[in-house]
């Protein structure tokens, strides 16, 4: 049972007798596949008063990182004030005449994913402008137990890195909203589109756990309809593609997706023939992956080709290592080292989203040579740690 199946159940105890505000999208929905839009709308004694759209608004239908305007929504009549636009935190204007603010945001438990920084961000001003927040919990789909990946350094906090976690958290929302709550300066956000210096988390948080969900079950198993959050995570398949491929595409001549298909799972690099990138991917023998070529159509028809990557072991999978492997083969392809010679704007948007500059800094310096051996052993240390502390909230063992 998810969180909305929860409330349900309570009969919306939380909100009734309140105005409500919805931060929601297409994968916001019951056990049962129906909108938590339509769930609240008919809840007896709640007041549905506006909705808020984070990245690709409400309906999903806006692509990735283009702004998205507030508007009123022709299928409800209520307005939808978007926090991915002029605004990535809502107003004092928007949240006025609301008295509780509810999330249900389908996150895939990799950091650079922009719902969590959504709820983060409009918990702050919802503490600010003394409205509640209640928090419906959904599936981490990747399980409760792999944590993986560089952490983030607090100068490099932005919108996709608004939490100080490795690339790979293991948790759910809604521990996630315990833990800012409870972390004096933890998700600090030094600048941004109308953010302030410091998230200050202090105000009235309640999350509605789920019921019957078990930190080691991927979203597979647990018996859920997927529902993409975003375009391009339609399927379970590209949810675990994301975190091993998401940072090795930016910079290199990697692209991801096969034609139409395979998003996040399907690669390839211009640089190379898709027969020796499967020969130099499979030769590094990375614990729980293997390659192979794949045929696909592109978007007029034509036949293409690409590797696949297949995750033949779960519990050997690192879900962020192959990233870091594709930057070193990144620059074995292009001797001119694509990290040394990239442009300013793309190397910041590289480490926003890696998170530091250390590792691409060792890029620049070492190009094909660097040890990416020891700064996993360094990662997964901090990796354990985070592990380690974040465990005082969760909500499922």
């Amino acid at each position: 049972m998810l969180g909305i199946d929860v409330l349900e159940e309570m009969r919306f105890s939380p909100l009734v007798g309140k105005r409500v505000g919805l931060l929601t999208n297409p994968a916001g929905v019951n056990r049962r596949g129906e909108s938590t839009i339509d769930v609240l709308r008919r809840a007896p004694g709640v007041r549905l008063v506006a909705l808020f759209g984070p990245e690709h608004g409400i309906y999903g239908n806006e692509q990735a990182n283009v702004p998205v305007a507030s508007r009123r929504d022709p299928r409800t009549g209520l307005p939808v004030y978007s926090l991915f636009g002029r605004y990535r935190k809502p107003t004092p204007q928007m949240l006025r005449g609301i008295d509780v603010l509810v999330v249900d945001l389908q996150d895939i438990g990799t950091r650079s994913y922009t719902y969590v920084s959504s709820m983060l961000f409009s918990m702050a001003a919802c503490f600010e402008n003394n409205v509640g927040v209640l928090v419906l919990d959904r599936p981490n789909p990747l399980g409760g137990l792999k944590v993986d990946g560089p952490p983030v350094d607090p100068r490099w906090k932005s919108y996709v890195g608004a939490f100080s976690a490795p690339y790979v958290h293991g948790l759910t929302i809604g521990e996630i909203a315990r833990m800012a709550k409870d972390t004096p300066g933890g998700l600090s956000v030094p600048g941004g589109i109308n953010v302030p210096h410091a998230i200050r988390m202090r105000g009235r948080l309640t999350v509605i756990p789920m019921r019957g969900w078990r930190r080691s079950m991927r979203w597979p198993e647990t018996g859920l309809r997927w529902v993409p959050p975003s375009p391009s995570v339609p399927d379970f398949a590209a949810v675990a593609g994301y975190p091993m491929v998401g940072l090795g595409c930016f910079i290199g001549g990697f692209s991801h997706g096969i034609g139409r298909n395979h998003p996040f799972r399907g690669i390839f690099n211009p640089r190379v023939s898709n027969e020796t990138l499967a020969r130099d991917l499979q030769a590094m023998h990375l614990p729980g992956l293997a390659f192979r070529l794949i045929r696909a159509t592109d978007r007029i028809g034509r036949p293409t080709w690409g590797v696949y990557i297949q995750i033949t072991d779960w519990n050997a999978w690192n879900p962020t290592e192959l990233n870091f492997h594709l930057m070193r083969l990144a620059c074995r392809y292009d001797p001119r080292n694509p990290f040394a010679t990239a442009g300013r704007a793309e190397a910041g948007l590289f480490i926003k989203h890696m998170g530091s500059e250390a590792f691409f800094d060792a890029l620049v310096r070492d190009g094909a040579r660097v040890d990416v051996e020891g700064w996993f052993a360094r990662w997964r240390r901090e990796a354990a740690a985070f592990q380690q502390a974040s465990r005082r909230y969760w909500l499922y063992q």
